[in-house]
C-alpha cells in the first residue's frame, strides 16, 4: 500500500515518494527553549515520532533531524528578567525538553542541532542570498526582500499586501514586509562576527541553515506545528528557494492542543506542564492521549478526556499482560491490514486505534474460549501496532517506567493472598467478606477484574 500524506504546500494528499530510494529525510522544527515544556509543545514531537516509526516499519532508513532554537528574543528577555546568563537559561530548558521527550517515549533524533552551532553556515547562506539579489544589508542588519520572490506567500496563502512579519524593531528595512535574516548587535546581547558587523541570527535563517547542512539542499519532509506556517515556514521556503535550494518536498503540520477553544500557550496562562501532567497519569497514558487524535486536528484538552484515554490504554495493556500471564512471552508481530491502511492514509491514528481495539476484543474472546495460541498471535499484532504508536505495553521503556519489579512482585504476593481469601468467601457465599476484601483493595488503589481464569488485579490510574 502506498503511503499518502497531506502536503500543506499543495493542499492535497500526495503519494509519498522519497528523493532517495530506501531513505526518508525529515526535519522537525523543535523547541525554542525559553521555558518548561507543556503538552502543547510536545504534541508535534509525538505526532511526528509516529511518522518516523511508520516510515521505518515500511523499511526506510529514516534520517530525522529535530533542532533546538537556543538563541531568541524570548530567551534573552526571560534570562535577563531572571538574572541568569542566556546560555544557561537555554541549556536548562533544553534539558527539560529532553526529559519530557524521553519520558513520553519519543525516539531521540538522528541529530539535534543547536542554532548557535550553525552561525558559519548562516553567514554563507546570507552571502548567497545577497549575491542572488534576494537580500540586502543595512545598519548591520540583513533583510530578505520579499518582493524579489514572486512565489512568496504560496505556503500560507498570504497576499503580499497583507503581510506583517511581527518582528521586533530593526533599522534600515526597505519595505516593512521584509523579514530579518541577521540582527545587528545590541549592548549586553550575544553576538557573532560577520561581513556586515557583529550580530545574531534571525529565527527563520536558523532552520534553513541547519536543515540543508544536515539533510542537503533538498530533503523529503519538513514538519512542525500549524502555528509555524506563517511567518516561520513561509520565510524558510523564501530564503531557501532564494538561495537556490529545492528544500522540503512535503510540508506536514500538526494541530494545536487547545483549552476552551484557544491554543495552549504561556501567554494565555493555560499551560499544562509535563511534570504536572505526570502526577495525574503515567507517562505511557499521557503519550497515548496526546497521540490519539489525528495529527492535523485540534486536540481539546480536558481532565475527563485524559482519564478516558488512560482507561482506554489500560484495556490494551491488560489484554497483553493477561496473554503473557497465561501463555508466556509474546513477540512483536506484524500490524493488521486494517491498521496499515489507516496509517497509510495520512497517518490516520484514530482509525489505527480502532484497529487496535478491535484486535483486543478479538483477543479477549480467544482468551475466554481457552484458545491461548490465537490470543498470543493477536497480542503480537497488538504489540506491533502499539509499537508504531509508541505505546507497546511490553516495550522496556514502559516496563522500567512502572514501579520497581521487586516491589511489584512483593505486592503481587500480598494481593493474591487477599484475592484467594475473597475467592474462598465467594465460594462459601460469604458476600460480606468478599465485598470487604474488594473494597479494601479498591481503597488501596487496586482494581480487581473477574475473568474466567479467576480474579486479576492492576493498579488504578492516578486520576481514576
Amino acid at each position: 500500500m502506498t503511503l499518502r500524506l497531506y502536503d500543506s504546500a499543495t493542499r492535497e494528499v500526495r503519494d509519498f515518494v522519497p528523493l532517495r530510494e530506501g531513505t526518508a529525510s525529515v526535519y522537525l522544527c523543535g523547541a525554542t527553549v525559553q521555558g518548561v515544556p507543556h503538552i502543547g509543545h510536545v504534541r508535534s514531537g509525538i505526532a511526528f515520532d509516529v511518522l518516523r516509526r511508520w516510515l521505518a516499519y515500511r523499511g526506510l532508513d529514516v534520517l530525522f533531524i529535530r533542532n533546538v532554537t537556543d538563541i531568541d528574543d524570548k530567551i534573552l528577555r526571560k534570562a535577563a528578567d531572571a538574572g541568569r546568563p542566556w546560555w544557561e537559561w537555554a541549556a536548562t530548558h533544553e534539558r527539560a525538553f529532553t526529559r519530557a521527550y524521553d519520558a513520553l517515549g519519543v525516539l531521540p533524533p538522528s541529530a539535534e542541532p543547536r542554532a548557535t552551532g550553525f552561525v558559519t553556515q548562516m553567514v554563507t547562506y546570507m552571502e548567497r542570498l545577497i549575491e542572488r539579489g534576494h537580500a540586502y544589508s543595512s545598519d548591520g542588519n540583513v533583510y530578505f526582500d520579499v518582493r524579489s520572490l514572486p512565489e512568496y506567500g504560496s505556503l500560507s496563502g498570504h497576499k503580499l499586501e497583507d503581510v506583517h512579519q511581527g518582528e521586533s524593531a530593526g533599522t534600515g528595512k526597505r519595505d516593512p514586509r521584509d523579514f530579518t535574516l541577521w540582527k545587528a548587535a545590541k549592548p549586553d546581547e550575544p553576538s557573532w562576527p560577520t561581513p556586515w558587523g557583529h550580530g545574531r541570527p534571525g529565527w527563520h535563517l536558523e532552520c534553513s541553515a541547519m536543515a540543508t547542512s544536515l539533510l542537503g539542499p533538498e530533503f523529503d519532509i519538513h514538519c512542525g506545528g500549524m502555528d509555524l506556517i506563517f511567518p516561520h515556514h513561509e520565510n524558510e521556503i523564501a530564503q531557501s528557494h532564494g538561495a537556490g535550494d529545492g528544500f522540503a518536498q512535503y510540508w506536514l503540520h500538526n494541530g494545536w492542543v487547545t483549552m476552551s477553544g484557544e491554543k495552549m500557550s504561556k501567554s494565555l496562562g493555560n499551560v499544562v506542564a509535563i511534570p504536572e501532567m505526570l502526577k495525574k497519569v503515567r507517562a505511557v497514558e499521557l503519550r497515548y492521549y496526546l497521540g490519539s487524535a489525528h495529527y492535523r486536528s485540534m486536540l481539546e484538552y480536558s481532565d475527563g478526556a485524559l482519564v478516558e484515554a488512560a482507561a482506554g490504554y489500560r484495556r490494551i495493556e491488560s489484554f497483553v499482560h493477561r496473554v503473557v500471564d497465561r501463555v508466556g512471552d509474546v513477540p512483536v508481530g506484524e500490524v493488521t491490514d486494517e491498521f496499515a491502511a489507516a496509517l497509510n492514509d495520512d497517518l490516520g491514528v484514530p482509525a489505527g486505534l480502532a484497529a487496535v481495539h478491535n484486535a483486543v476484543r478479538e483477543g479477549n474472546t480467544a482468551l475466554e474460549a481457552g484458545d491461548g495460541e490465537r490470543a498470543r498471535s493477536i497480542a503480537a499484532q497488538v504489540r506491533a501496532m502499539t509499537g508504531i504508536l509508541g505505546t507497546d505495553p511490553l516495550d522496556p521503556h514502559w516496563v522500567t517506567d512502572s514501579d520497581d519489579d521487586d516491589a511489584h512482585a512483593a505486592l503481587d504476593v500480598l494481593i493474591k493472598a487477599e484475592l484467594e481469601r475473597r475467592a474462598q468467601a465467594r465460594a462459601a457465599k460469604d458476600w460480606a467478606v468478599a465485598d470487604e476484601v474488594r473494597d479494601r483493595l479498591a481503597t488501596a488503589g487496586i482494581e480487581v477484574t473477574d475473568t474466567p481464569d479467576g480474579a486479576a488485579w492492576a493498579l488504578k490510574s492516578k486520576e481514576q
